[in-house]
């Protein structure tokens, strides 16, 4: 068959977020990809779906969304949530105003700021983290088990795949590839970090670019986390936090005692697997072409941020980079050929939005989201 509703021009998150919808609604749905299997950014992360804490008002609706589609979803697909919710540790003063002022306001709906006297271990109970600010929203699966397992699941739902399958070019209801052309009504182009084979002028004058993270995976501690914890670098870094009053005052902290951390863009993210196993990181460094290394002195500056929180790590047993797309905007999506829609999470945000993002893309088009 070369014919369908919906073509889906890549096989990482966004594109299977868009295959699910399309099988939801009805439709012949094919998905291609150059690659068999999966292996960029919709592999290489947290498997962390956050919603507190993103950006409003569409980053944090399509979050919202999308951790309800992957609560829908998990179960079916027989992909485990493994933890729920995420500890913000405000280690200063100022953290703790921020995280206070983000509770009051409305995003922190549902949140609840803990003091010292009721923080849960094994976040440090020798003052070294003041209070955590604790949001019931989140999830978390195993990335590089839940996206095979996504895939295999809307197999069964109708959606037929063509892995190793690349898109030459792509027009109006039609995809050129090196087997002979695929044909659809509607086409979603989900390139991932490819920038430049589809659609290059796009992504150009949007000045998207590539970022690179590092990340580790560190021997089970002994202990269970009761979520995913963060800390006083994320607030920063997070857009969600930056309309608070008192985020100024902590930046000027943070510049004054972490600015190498500021510098490579560390902030933390540690989340559990089921093994008992730290996923943690992470950094930025952003390059049109970034480079495959990863400097051992930026993995210490995410392992000493780990222990300000934590207290001493556990020995790293795995380390890998990630790799996505960069831009002043957190997603876009865009008609570039009618029935053609270009869509790219520009954020590092895709695990957490690409359900949302796809909903999106369905009502521009008509469609039931």
């Amino acid at each position: 068959m070369n014919r369908f509703d919906l073509l889906v021009i890549g096989h990482g998150i966004v594109g299977l977020a868009h295959a699910l919808k399309g099988a939801q609604a009805g439709l012949r749905v094919g998905v291609l990809d150059r690659d068999v299997r999966a292996n960029g950014a919709s592999i290489r992360n947290f498997g962390f779906v956050t919603v507190t804490g993103q950006g409003a008002p569409d980053t944090w609706r399509r979050a919202r969304h999308a951790r309800d589609v992957w609560a829908d979803v998990a179960p079916k697909a027989g992909i485990p949530v493994i933890h729920r919710g995420t500890l913000m540790a405000a280690r200063r003063p100022e953290a703790v105003a921020v995280i206070e002022e983000f509770a009051a306001g409305p995003m922190g709906e549902g949140c609840t700021v803990l003091r010292r006297d009721a923080l849960p271990e094994p976040l440090r109970q020798d003052g070294a983290v003041l209070a955590a600010l604790h949001s019931p929203h989140e999830l978390r699966v195993e990335s590089r088990d839940a996206i095979p397992k996504l895939r295999s699941w809307l197999a069964t739902q109708g959606v037929t795949f063509f892995p190793g399958r690349a898109a030459l070019s792509v027009e109006t209801g039609r995809v050129e590839t090196p087997q002979g052309p695929l044909h659809a009504d509607r086409i979603a182009v989900c390139p991932g970090t490819d920038l430049v084979s589809l659609f290059p002028d796009a992504f150009a004058k949007r000045q998207v670019t590539l970022c690179k993270l590092h990340m580790l995976r560190l021997a089970d501690p002994g202990w269970r986390l009761p979520a995913a914890v963060m800390s006083d670098l994320g607030l920063h870094r997070y857009r969600g936090y930056h309309g608070c009053p008192s985020l100024p005052a902590l930046r000027a902290e943070l510049a004054r005692d972490q600015q190498p951390h500021l510098d490579n863009g560390v902030h933390l993210i540690v989340v559990q697997s089921a093994d008992g196993s730290l996923v943690v990181g992470d950094s930025h460094h952003y390059d049109p072409t970034p480079d495959p290394f990863q400097p051992e002195a930026v993995d210490a500056l995410i392992l000493d941020e780990y222990a300000r929180v934590l207290g001493t790590p556990p020995p790293t047993i795995d380390r890998w980079i990630g790799v996505y797309p960069s831009g002043p905007d957190d997603a876009f999506f865009e008609e570039v050929a009618p029935g053609v829609m270009l869509v790219s999470v520009t954020s590092g945000t895709g695990a957490s939005t690409a359900f949302g993002l796809a909903a999106d893309v369905f009502t521009a088009w008509g469609l039931p989201a």
